[in-house]
């Protein structure tokens, strides 16, 4: 993606001194990819993302990151050009800059109390947002596109077809209780294990804010909720009520509060379903079919909307 000079021109772009050294890319995700610059001022994490962003809402979302980590949230610091200005392009890529930070690898067993408070320390960080809630976080993919996915795998031979074909139902059943989102605010909107992560010191970090934007704090915390409780009772009352305690505003009450969750859980499964099937090389495939199993092992349905309404009903009356 990068030439060789790429590191001293991103240097350059942003001023971080001299003796640059760019590697990687050491981290990919679906909208982009992470390198590290090394200078002789220290190191940082450049981001790259694949679709252009309006600058204004580069703009946006850089100023709503100083906002929550002057409000004592624990995350990189977003670095700026000399100018003040948040991207630049280099090698006709559009690139962004943070402060780096060491993280230990994505481990959904991090502790749920400290989970629950930095959530809630986060939603108090009241932002108006403007726009509409993304469709990924609130639509259904639909009985017509799950029809067509499944046909597509069968006639393929998918190795999966048969897991996703069983679970079709349980999908639109889940469908059916879907909410749009009410009461928005800006929020992260990107909040699994791959972004909060445990630190070497002992500590948390909260990476990846590019893709926050409108969302119902409620909503938000019914994904954490899932993706830290791990399906356990203990875990998701004690994430909860810490974040009761520290202030977050969110309540998981009714099935419709875990409508983002199970929206883009879904659709996460939808791309990598069509992923697979236009995929152009094995290495390709293979991807986008571990990634689809990695849903299909803990897959989002009715059921996992009692079980967590069931495990914070208390504190939800309560609240």
């Amino acid at each position: 993606m990068f030439g060789p000079a790429a590191g001293r021109r991103i240097a350059q772009a942003f001023g971080l001194g001299e003796q640059p050294r760019l590697e990687g890319p050491v981290a990919h995700g679906r909208r982009g990819a992470v390198w590290q610059l090394t200078t002789a001022a220290g190191r940082y994490a450049v981001k790259v993302t694949f679709e252009p962003v309006a600058p204004e809402d580069i703009e946006r979302d850089a100023a709503f990151q100083d906002r929550v980590r002057a409000a004592g949230v624990p995350m990189p610091a977003v670095v700026r050009t000399p100018a003040g200005q948040v991207n630049a392009l280099v090698e006709g890529h559009p690139v962004r800059v943070y402060e780096w930070v060491d993280v230990l690898d994505a481990d959904r067993a991090l502790d749920p109390v400290a989970v629950g408070a930095l959530l809630a320390r986060i939603h108090q960080v009241e932002l108006p947002a403007t726009g509409a809630v993304r469709d990924w976080f609130c639509r259904p993919v639909g009985p017509d596109a799950w029809t067509g996915i499944v046909e597509s795998l069968k006639a393929a031979d998918a190795p999966f077809v048969d897991r996703v074909t069983a679970l079709v139902p349980q999908f639109l059943s889940l469908e059916r209780s879907f909410e749009d989102p009410t009461e928005l605010r800006v929020c992260h909107c990107d909040l699994w294990s791959d972004n909060l992560r445990a630190t070497p010191d002992g500590g948390l970090v909260l990476l990846d804010w590019e893709n926050c934007g409108p969302e119902s704090p409620s909503h938000e915390l019914g994904l954490v909720v899932f993706e830290f409780g791990l399906g356990n009772p203990d875990r998701m009352l004690a994430l909860y009520a810490a974040y009761l305690r520290a202030g977050g505003p969110g309540r998981i009450s009714r099935p419709g509060d875990l409508t983002m969750v199970g929206s883009a859980c879904e659709h996460l499964a939808e791309d990598g379903c069509r992923r697979w099937l236009a995929a152009a090389d094995p290495v390709e495939r293979e991807a986008s079919e571990s990634l689809v199993e990695w849903l299909l092992d803990d897959p989002v349905t009715p059921a996992t909307v009692v079980d967590i309404l069931g495990a914070v009903a208390g504190l939800a009356a309560a609240g």
